[in-house]
């Protein structure tokens, strides 16, 4: 069982700006003032919706147990609500705290910053809820209306795929400089072509 109790060996801060017009300067004083040694501090010049921040890979990694995160504001961590909680209750399960600065009420290493981090897993839990319920309703309207859900089907009669088709045709064409400039796949240039086989085959039969 994890423990609740928090033997704070280090602050270790995370700080980011969505541009790279924007300063740091303001997080980077706020979590300075607060305990955090400079060589500490993590940053990225990046918007919060990448996945792949390199600044808050590296002090994910620096992390041990026993130290405490601390960021400016919680928008400054997480992508989402469900992003955020995700982010907090892997830093739980590896006894690593919590803390941010601008919502005092967010600390994981306290009772009752902790009692407020369950309200936001609850609400992030809610949220799923209501997206999976929104999609099913969509996806059983759709089905009403008479379609299913993914990507419209091919139109074989678009430039694109009569393009594509005859080029194919043409035996001189190399599979490769076709898909390289059409700027496709071997595996949807190949779909182009089967809608022609299935055109042919229609027109035979509307002629018969």
């Amino acid at each position: 069982m994890v423990s609740h109790e928090f033997q704070q060996h280090r602050l270790i801060g995370y700080a980011r700006v969505s541009t790279g017009d924007q300063e740091l300067s303001l997080q980077i004083d706020s979590l300075l003032k607060h305990g955090v040694k400079r060589e500490n501090i993590f940053c990225d010049k990046l918007s919060g919706a990448k996945a792949d921040r390199p600044g808050l890979l590296l002090c994910q990694e620096c992390l041990r147990r026993g130290d405490t995160l601390l960021v400016w504001r919680l928008d400054r961590l997480g992508r989402s609500l469900r992003h955020l909680v995700t982010m907090i209750e892997d830093l739980k399960e590896r006894e690593i705290g919590f803390r941010s600065i601008s919502d005092g009420i967010i600390d994981t290493t306290t009772p009752s910053g902790e009692l407020i981090f369950h309200v936001f897993s609850a609400l992030a839990q809610f949220e799923r809820r209501l997206i999976q319920e929104r999609t099913k309703a969509g996806l059983a309207a759709a089905r009403a209306r008479g379609r299913k859900g993914g990507r419209p089907p091919l139109d074989p009669n678009s430039p694109r795929v009569v393009l594509a088709q005859k080029l194919f045709r043409d035996k001189s064409n190399n599979i490769d400089d076709i898909c390289d400039t059409l700027k496709i796949s071997r595996t949807t240039l190949y779909k182009y072509v089967s809608l022609q086989n299935t055109k042919d085959t229609r027109s035979k039969k509307t002629s018969e």
